[in-house]
C-alpha cells in the first residue's frame, strides 16, 4: 500500500446518480486518512463513507448496500469493508459484493441466495409470511461512488447539490 493520497478510479457505471458534474466538496483533510484508514463524513442529508484503500481514495454513501447499515463502523480490509450487521462484505475497489449477507436474498443481478449456514449445519427452514416475502426481494445492490480528488491537503468529493441540502 502506497502513502500517497490519491483518488481512486471511480468503477464504470457506478458513479452515484447526479455525481458526474457536480461541484466539489472538501470533506476530510488528507492527514485525517491515512492508509488504510475509513472514516465518516456527513454533508447535508447524505453520510459519505471515505476510505483509503491500496487503489486510492472511495467516496461512497456509508450504508450497506443490503440494508444501510453504516459501513464505517466495519473493518476495512484492503479494499473490502464488512458489514457489521449481516456480515456482508463488499469490495470498495470494484463496487462488487465480496460475501453476500447472512440472511441470503437477491444478489445484485437478481439471483435468490439462501441465508447463511454454517457448514455441517442443516440450512434452516424459513416460516412463510412477511419476514420471508421481504427476504426473497431484498436486493443487494452494487455500491455507488461520488467521484474524488485531492486539493490543498484536502479530500475533495463530487456530491449532487440535492444532497448538501
Amino acid at each position: 500500500m502506497t502513502d500517497e493520497a490519491r483518488p481512486a478510479p471511480v468503477p464504470a457505471s457506478l458513479a452515484a446518480p447526479g455525481s458526474a458534474g457536480a461541484g466539489f466538496a472538501a470533506l476530510l483533510g488528507v492527514a485525517d486518512l491515512p492508509p488504510g484508514a475509513h472514516r465518516r463524513v456527513t454533508i447535508g442529508d447524505l453520510d459519505v463513507l471515505l476510505a483509503h484503500t491500496p487503489a486510492g481514495i472511495v467516496a461512497t454513501e456509508d450504508r450497506c448496500p443490503h440494508m444501510s447499515a453504516p459501513l464505517s463502523i466495519g473493518v476495512l480490509d484492503g479494499c473490502i469493508v464488512d458489514c457489521p450487521l449481516h456480515r456482508g462484505r463488499f469490495d470498495l475497489c470494484t463496487g462488487e459484493p465480496v460475501q453476500l449477507p447472512s440472511t441470503g436474498g437477491l444478489d445484485a443481478d437478481g439471483v435468490l441466495h439462501a441465508p447463511w449456514t454454517a457448514a455441517g449445519s442443516e440450512p434452516k427452514a424459513d416460516a412463510p409470511g412477511p419476514k420471508l416475502d421481504a427476504r426473497r426481494l431484498t436486493r443487494t445492490r452494487r455500491m455507488r461512488f461520488y467521484p474524488v480528488r485531492i486539493s490543498n491537503g484536502w479530500i475533495e468529493v463530487a456530491v449532487p447539490v440535492d444532497e448538501r441540502a
